[in-house]
């Protein structure tokens, strides 16, 4: 049950006809994991906290530099030189402290991720590159765990829920293959702050969608936000039979 802090917590969120007291408690005891804590795990990680997650697993191996603090609003000019999943515990911890947080600070390698996707009922994928992106969703293929996928640069960013328990549902190999020859990341493009700002409270938001039980989840749809423009726009998506992830053959 909620204690009476919890009701009066959450009071504003319990109002909400969709959630109310039922998807507030699958909530409290909802696990999710977070991986990358920088521009998009971030308001992620914030907003998972602060909407009563019960559990929160953060996983980044890197430390926070001063090039960082544009964007990943999670940490502060204190916490540079320091691990990012140690900033951000300090952070949620002083938000929320009713959440437990539960730190991953090393890279997670094949057998590492597997347990760490198992260990949870979603994942948050915010890393910011292709190998981590793809092995992260094959973690969660395997694990049967929906994926809340994101990714911004510059000024353009994309959103997607992959639930590989529902027969319909692409994963992300589906969508984007073998990815790109060349990969560019925030350091060598750029990116505007409010843009992942954005992206991430709508990947807070899909995650709560599917935890609690309301709404309609990206599954099978791809926003996305230009940013330059203020525009959005969708595509639907639809699984590959012969994805060598998620394929008929292959499952």
């Amino acid at each position: 049950m909620l204690s009476d802090e919890e009701l009066l917590r959450y009071s504003r969120q319990i109002l909400v006809q969709q959630i109310d007291i039922e998807g507030q408690l699958r909530l409290k005891a909802a696990r999710a994991l977070i991986i990358g804590l920088g521009g998009l795990g971030s308001p992620v990680a914030l907003y998972m906290a602060a909407a009563g997650v019960g559990e929160l697993h953060l996983a980044d191996f890197d430390s926070v530099d001063l090039t960082n603090l544009q964007r990943q609003v999670l940490h502060d000019t204190a916490s540079v030189g320091s691990s990012k999943v140690d900033s951000a515990m300090l952070r949620l911890a002083a938000i929320n402290p009713q959440v437990r947080l539960v730190p991953h600070r090393s890279a997670l390698d094949e057998d590492t991720l597997a347990a760490a996707v198992a260990a949870v009922d979603l994942v948050l994928d915010c890393s910011d590159n292709f190998h981590t992106r793809e092995a992260v969703n094959a973690a969660c293929v395997v694990a049967q765990k929906p994926l809340v996928s994101g990714a911004a640069i510059r000024l353009e960013g994309q959103l997607s829920v992959f639930d590989p328990r529902n027969p319909a549902s692409p994963c992300y190999h589906c969508l984007y293959g073998h990815g790109s020859e060349t990969e560019l990341t925030c350091s060598e493009a750029g990116v505007v702050g409010p843009l992942v700002g954005m992206v991430g409270s709508l990947q807070a938001l899909e995650a709560l969608k599917v935890l609690a039980g309301f709404g309609e989840p990206l599954v099978g749809r791809l926003l996305l936000v230009d940013a330059l423009s203020a525009r959005f726009r969708e595509l639907r998506v639809k699984r590959d039979p012969a994805c060598s992830v998620c394929g008929t053959a292959h499952g």
